[in-house]
């Protein structure tokens, strides 16, 4: 979507093995061209450790690392196989170990995200170096922990469940998107069909991963009872960090080509599938539509829906891996007392979760208490779209089309 910012002198699209190379060539020369661009996939064996020693890291809560590019999946709105490939691309073991030992050589010891687009997309790579951080775990003083992204295949996968648990990792992303098999067939989502939705979340979360996961509405096959039916849904699984969009046409997705041969196309996305606008005309009716968003996000996070998923969460939730105490983290915790268990108008919410965490779920207290500040934090963003505060402006085409 680089065409959207023409004030932008010049674009190093794409990877930046291959064009990051030009760009510099160019710059030598004095002849710089405005966009740099190429369809090659490189060889990730061949990229360079992070230079870590160029940022301070005190600023960051996270540090992140890539294993592979590129996903065997195919969803159609999803734009990660048109940018890095339906076959995943990966570096070696050994290069993960190195760029691990580079970041813990600058100092960190919090936690370490791993960044791919789905860590499990390369089977019998990712059971290697899932290995080798075993080793390099044992190997220290101090465990750490990770977190990433993944498919919902993982659980039907027992030795990578081990695997993983016992690498350190203790969150992981998912996209559920949705409970309607109609939808879910309609976009190719096929890793998700015929399964009991549910009971895979439960299972991860008894296999000591906190699941964090994505949930859309607005798909062609969509009518009003999915926005009920969605609330229903995320509140049985246990997924506290729910995360709620409506559905966008990527540049470069198979949705957005079929939707551009259907002249449904209204403009480029936003890029934020949570500002209560969508870039294509629904089947939905769009009010239909923008009210059942709005009807999800003030359920799912209102005070008592919030907390419920946290009690859920916590009767499945088999805690293995625990971050190492910092005193940021007590920090935070004074901070969240005095703005969720004083000043907060519902703060007996809090204050039973507190308690009732901190001793029946000591383990994961830490854990809890991040969840809390969770829901702080959403309800604060959704606040005002929730109560009318924010209008969404509906498009002139949508205005102007006769539902299709």
């Amino acid at each position: 979507m680089w065409e959207e910012f023409p004030d932008v002198d010049h674009f190093v699209l794409d990877e930046g093995e291959i064009t990051f190379p030009m760009f510099l060539k160019d710059l030598e020369k004095g002849e710089l061209k405005r966009i740099y661009t190429s369809d090659e996939k490189p060889d990730i064996t061949k990229t360079p450790i992070p230079r870590w020693d160029l940022i301070d890291m005190k600023n960051y809560n996270k540090m992140p690392i890539q294993f592979s590019r590129g996903c065997p999946f195919d969803c159609e709105f999803c734009n990660v196989v048109a940018l890095n490939g339906k076959i995943p691309r990966t570096k070696t073991p050994e290069q993960i170990i190195n760029e691990l030992n580079a970041i813990y050589d600058r100092g960190w010891d919090g936690t370490i995200f791993i960044v791919d687009d789905n860590f499990i997309g390369n089977r019998p790579k990712t059971i290697q170096v899932l290995k080798k951080i075993i080793e390099w775990q044992n190997s220290r003083k101090e465990r750490i922990t990770f977190m990433t992204e993944v498919s919902l295949n993982l659980a039907d996968d027992d030795e990578m469940l081990y695997l993983m648990r016992e690498a350190g990792f203790d969150s992981v992303f998912i996209g559920l998107e949705t409970p309607s098999e109609e939808a879910l067939a309609e976009c190719g989502k096929f890793q998700n069909k015929n399964r009991n939705l549910v009971e895979s979340v439960r299972k991860l979360h008894q296999s000591g991963f906190e699941v964090t996961a994505g949930f859309i509405v607005g798909f062609d096959s969509d009518d009003e009872s999915i926005f009920r039916r969605q609330i229903e849904f995320i509140q049985k699984t246990g997924i506290v960090v729910a995360m709620i969009g409506l559905l966008q046409a990527l540049p470069g997705t198979r949705l957005y080509k079929r939707l551009q041969k259907e002249n449904r196309i209204l403009s480029h996305s936003t890029g934020n599938n949570t500002d209560f606008s969508t870039n294509f005309i629904p089947k939905l009716n769009y009010d239909t539509l923008i009210e059942g968003y709005k009807s999800i996000i003030a359920e799912i996070y209102s005070h008592q829906n919030f907390y419920d998923r946290i009690y859920t969460f916590l009767r499945d939730y088999r805690h293995y891996n625990s971050n190492k105490f910092q005193m940021s983290s007590l920090i935070a915790l004074f901070k969240a007392i005095w703005y969720i268990g004083i000043k907060e108008k519902h703060r007996k919410y809090y204050w039973k979760l507190f308690f009732t965490s901190l001793f029946k779920h000591t383990e994961c207290f830490a854990k809890v208490m991040t969840m809390s500040v969770y829901y702080y934090h959403f309800n604060k963003i959704f606040r005002d779209f929730i109560e009318n505060k924010t209008v969404v402006k509906k498009p002139d085409a949508i205005k102007n089309a006769a539902r299709i």
